[in-house]
């Protein structure tokens, strides 16, 4: 694989690996299966677990974070 392509490749990876994380959570912690027949419906489904996720998110980095010594 010429050099050039390999770069981009790790480039794309980094970008997608970081995306993915966020479907993940959202998959995982609010149950988000997304079935639905329509692309404005699935965007709305989307949106409205991205808000909910944004809502709960200063709650879970409180829970791991540790207290002060």
């Amino acid at each position: 694989m010429p050099p050039h392509v390999a770069h981009g490749n790790a480039t794309r990876t980094r970008v997608r690996a970081h995306a993915e994380r966020v479907f993940a959570v959202a998959k995982r912690r609010m149950g988000l299966p997304v079935r639905t027949v329509g692309l404005l419906r699935a965007t709305a489904k989307i949106t409205l677990a991205n808000l909910a996720y944004n809502i709960r998110r200063p709650d879970w980095m409180d829970e791991t974070r540790s207290a002060p010594a």
